[in-house]
């Protein structure tokens, strides 16, 4: 590998009177309690994953959804507008020792975003539970079928607006 290749990516620099985060391939960059993350909407995600994926980032170790139902106002970097939905991957790059998260806004009318599963065959079974726990479909993705509720199942658990149910529990008198 050349020196080129090894190096970490800078940002690129804002675009002059802005003030917004630094870009990293035209994205938002911020580091909330010192965690590098990128933001991205939609239509970027792919685009921006495979440049990670030439950038080095050799290993995906993980991708989760997240529904904010209950709590719409988050605070985003300007330009990224705020869905109910969020698909969160988390990359690493052993040959530069660096870790990258990547948020990812997806509208609750369409929850639809490609699956990683070309670049990392590890995110399978990630994108399997995130379709499976909130309705988050992947495209592309070799075989989006539940994972963990039985086939049957009806609904998305995780959602923030999926009926809880319960089991009543009856308790006996304890022993003497």
């Amino acid at each position: 590998m050349s020196e080129e290749q090894t190096a970490p990516p800078a940002a690129e620099e804002p675009v002059a009177g802005d003030q917004a985060a630094p870009l990293l391939h035209g994205c938002p960059v911020a580091e909330p309690l010192g965690q590098r993350t990128v933001h991205t909407i939609r239509a970027r995600y792919l685009a921006l994953m495979e440049a990670l994926y030439r950038e080095g980032f050799e290993s995906c170790i993980g991708v989760s959804g997240v529904d904010y139902l209950t709590h719409p106002g988050r605070a985003l970097p300007q330009g990224v507008t705020a869905e109910r939905f969020e698909v969160v991957v988390e990359l690493l790059s052993f040959s530069r020792r660096e870790r990258l998260r990547v948020r990812c806004q997806v509208p609750a009318d369409d929850p639809v975003v490609p699956s990683l599963f070309d670049l990392w065959p590890g995110s399978e079974a990630h994108e399997r539970e995130t379709f499976d726990m909130f309705g988050i479909r992947f495209t592309d993705h070799p075989d989006l079928t539940r994972i963990l509720m039985p086939e049957d199942w009806e609904g998305h658990p995780l959602r923030k607006d999926y009926a809880t149910g319960h089991v009543p529990v009856q308790f006996k008198e304890a022993p003497r």
